[in-house]
Order: C-alpha cells, then structure tokens, then sequence
C-alpha cells in the first residue's frame, strides 16, 4: 500500500523581495509517495500563481532523493530572483524526508 507523506523545506528569501515581505521566509512543500519517492504535487510561497504553477512542474513526478537531478532542473530552468532560495529550501525538505523514510536513495 502507498503511503503519502507531506515534507517542507524552509529557507531565507532574498531582501526586498516580496516573498519576504509577503511571508518572511520561503517554502517549498511536497506531497510524496514514500514507496517510490516520487513527489506527487509540490507548491511554494510564491507570490505569483505563474511562478508557483511552473516550480509545481518542476518537481512532480520526480524523485526526491535524486537531489541532484533536482538542483539541476532548478539550476538551468527556474531563473527567478528566489533561486537560491528554492534550492536551499530543496535541500532542508530533502534533509527531513530522508530522515523520516530513513532513506538515501532513490
């Protein structure tokens, strides 16, 4: 039977930026199926519906602990002023997903 889990990943927005001023911080969430590691729907604190639609794209249907592949989706299609910031919350829902599934790989 699967099992879905909800995992975040927090991070600093960049100054000025009107996630910050909106949230104070920056979210990504992931709804992820804890059978195969796939990220079934995923959505961040984005304060454009655009912006939150194509970082959902980036993510759904990939595997959360394949880090890698997913710093580079990142790295070479989402240009947007919060990019540090997406990856850094990537990497703190990564670090809370392994450590509760107990996994290193995907």
């Amino acid at each position: 039977m699967s099992t879905t889990i909800l995992v975040t990943g927090e991070a600093k927005a960049p100054s000025g930026n009107p996630i910050t001023t909106q949230f104070g911080i920056y979210y990504v969430v992931f709804v992820v199926d804890t059978d195969s590691h796939r990220i079934l729907d995923a959505e961040c604190s984005a304060t454009l519906a655009l912006t939150k639609s194509f970082v959902s794209g980036l993510f759904a249907g990939e595997c959360i602990t394949d880090e890698g592949r997913l710093t580079e989706r990142i790295t070479t299609r989402y240009h947007g002023s919060s990019q540090r910031a997406l990856l850094a919350a990537l990497r703190n829902a990564v670090v809370k997903y392994r450590s509760i599934v107990g996994s290193t790989s995907g």
